[in-house]
Formats: structure tokens, C-alpha cells, sequence
């Protein structure tokens, strides 16, 4: 969770790197890392009490990041993602406000990461139309399958699930 500027600073390299650019400010056409920029922004002015220009601040870059958000057809709730986070590119992805998902998480289109406060892992690649709900735990350096639907713990490090339901692909 992003507490102070320096927090925000060190997200905003971490999403950077994992998302694969190497200049260090957006392009007009790198849309999915503006809405991230604007994420972490609103995560941090949510997060960090301050005066009449922090509130104001806040309320610009929630609505930068909502008007992104409603453009490239992403919902996510503030606070669900620690850093590292790369979305793929543009396409409807869901994540409910209560979710926590870890360190350097690959997220692909048509992802719903749903009610139950799923708790997601560090290192966690989520593979394009993937299903995540209910009160579970996927391991750390799982990656899930393209439309798996995950609906029980997965508690194992460093392996794959795919089907629906979500099941161990065998080693």
C-alpha cells in the first residue's frame, strides 16, 4: 500500500520496469501505463491525508483515472495491487475492490477477479478470460491458464492451473 511519496515513486518504477519500458515518462499512444500512472496517483492521495491541494490533486487524478478506466474498459479498486503490476493491453478486466493481489502481477483482457476477497500471490501471471472468486488463496508464482475458473485455494509455489474448474497441470 502506497503511504508516502517515496512509496509512490518506487511503485510507479516497479510498474514501469514490469510493464517493459525503458523511458521513463508515457508516450501519448502507452494508454494502460497512463491509467496505471493515474491509479497509483489516486491509490496514494486516497491513502495520504493532507491540506486543500492534496484533496484537490486527489479528486483530479480519480477522475484521470476513471475516464481511462471507463476508455480501455478496466475496473479496478484502489489499493487491490502491490507493485510490479503490467496489464497486457486494453480489454474489459474486473478486479472487486477487496481483493489483494501481490508483487509483479501479469494481468491479461477479460479477467474478473471477483467477490470473496480472493488473495492472489507475489509473481502471478493471470492469463487472458480467467475467473477468480470467492475467499481463496492462489500460491506465489502461479500461473493461471487462459479461461480457467479459479474457485478453491491453490497453495502450491511456482505452478500451473488451468480448466473449469481450476486444476493442478500435472508436472
Amino acid at each position: 500500500m502506497i503511504q508516502s511519496k517515496a512509496d509512490l515513486r518506487e511503485y510507479l518504477e516497479a510498474d514501469r520496469i514490469h510493464l517493459g519500458y525503458r523511458y521513463k515518462k508515457p508516450k501519448l499512444r502507452d494508454i494502460v501505463w497512463r491509467y496505471e500512472i493515474y491509479l497509483r496517483k489516486s491509490e496514494y492521495y486516497n491513502n495520504v491525508s493532507g491540506g486543500a491541494f492534496h484533496k484537490i490533486a486527489g479528486k483530479y487524478y480519480k477522475a484521470l483515472w476513471n475516464i481511462l478506466g471507463l476508455l480501455c474498459g478496466f475496473s479496478i479498486g484502489l489499493n487491490c495491487f502491490e507493485k510490479g503490476l503490467s496489464i497486457s493491453h486494453i480489454g474489459t478486466i474486473v478486479v472487486n475492490h477487496e481483493a489483494k493481489i501481490g508483487e509483479n502481477c501479469r494481468l491479461h483482457v477479460c479477467t474478473n477477479i471477483g467477490t470473496g476477497s480472493p488473495k492472489i500471490g507475489n509473481n502471478v501471471y493471470i492469463g487472458p478470460g480467467a475467473k477468480i472468486f470467492g475467499k481463496i488463496q492462489v500460491a506465489d508464482g502461479t500461473q493461471i491458464g487462459a479461461n480457467a475458473v479459479v474457485n478453491k485455494d491453490f497453495l502450491e509455489v511456482n505452478r500451473t492451473i488451468v480448466g473449469v474448474p481450476a486444476h493442478y497441470v500435472e508436472k
